[in-house]
């Protein structure tokens, strides 16, 4: 199982970093845009002096994999090499093709949806392709409380600004924003998914008739939670119940046919567990 494991690891982080090369080659870096992190500075020497943009990104790494190999281990480690690896020679091998769009729009839609699906096949495997992530990294293994993600921002945010500063084009940063939010969001839709949980607090008089009609013509289970209106002074049973999208609406006709004044809450689950649900 572990052999099995580390194989699925070696390929997802191949796979990553081959994706995320084509959103930068062949999208992003003949556009001289940048999703931030080491390719961000790769893409300025790219086009100030020449130098292949993947031999960059491999030679700014070293000193983040010495430190890497100390703070988080040895398995990251390798992995993290794999990755940065597998990027730096799949950059400098599309960058000899043509790009796919001389369009900045459609280059930092694409590439950052592209990059955005690379960058999570590489969490997928626990792995990093070095850059700002690993840098984040490592700075939470020194100071716990820290935020990965915005370190991560804070680092490509710095960047992205070096990049408009030396090309002189304030597009190339606004742009690279566009690239930017859409990696993330791609990241975070690939791990979450679209299809968000709902979860319904229903605050009411008729808690108990609300929840056996929820059951009866949904089939769902209902949680009640005792709880006290702070400002009423009065205690009353609150439900919670996780759900479907497309059960909200018959939920709360339900909720509002029992009790119109009754008070409902409605947010997403990022991810639920348990039975009806992902196990």
């Amino acid at each position: 199982m572990k052999k099995r494991s580390k194989t699925k690891d070696i390929i997802l982080t191949i796979l990553g970093a081959m994706t995320m090369a084509i959103g930068v080659s062949l999208f992003l870096l003949p556009n001289q845009l940048s999703t931030g992190g080491f390719s961000g500075i790769a893409t300025i020497t790219y086009y100030l002096f020449e130098i292949p943009m993947g031999a960059v990104i491999l030679i700014a790494n070293i000193p983040v994999f010495l430190i890497a190999l100390k703070k988080l281990g040895k398995v990251f480690f390798l992995k993290s090499i794999l990755g940065t690896v597998s990027l730096s020679i799949f950059i400098d091998l599309f960058d000899k093709m043509p790009p796919i769009t001389n369009d900045r729009f459609l280059a930092s839609i694409y590439g950052g949806i592209i990059v955005g699906i690379g960058t999570a096949l590489i969490l997928k495997a626990h792995s990093s392709t070095g850059g700002s992530d690993l840098v984040s990294n490592i700075i939470k293994s020194f100071k716990p409380n820290a935020k990965i993600g915005s370190m991560i921002v804070y680092i490509d945010t710095v960047i992205v600004s070096l990049n408009v500063i030396v090309f002189r084009n304030i597009e190339i940063g606004l742009y690279s924003a566009i690239a930017i939010y859409l990696m993330g969001k791609i990241v975070d839709i690939i791990f979450e998914g679209i299809d968000f949980t709902k979860l319904l607090i229903i605050v009411s008089k008729n808690s108990e008739e609300i929840s056996k009609a929820i059951e009866e013509k949904l089939g769902r289970g209902v949680t009640g939670l005792y709880g006290k209106g702070m400002y009423t002074n009065e205690e009353s049973l609150v439900l919670m119940c996780a759900t479907a999208r497309k059960d909200v609406g018959r939920i709360k006709e339900i909720a509002k046919s029992i009790d119109n004044n009754c008070f409902v809450i409605i947010t997403n689950a990022r991810e639920v567990f348990g039975n009806g649900f992902k196990i």
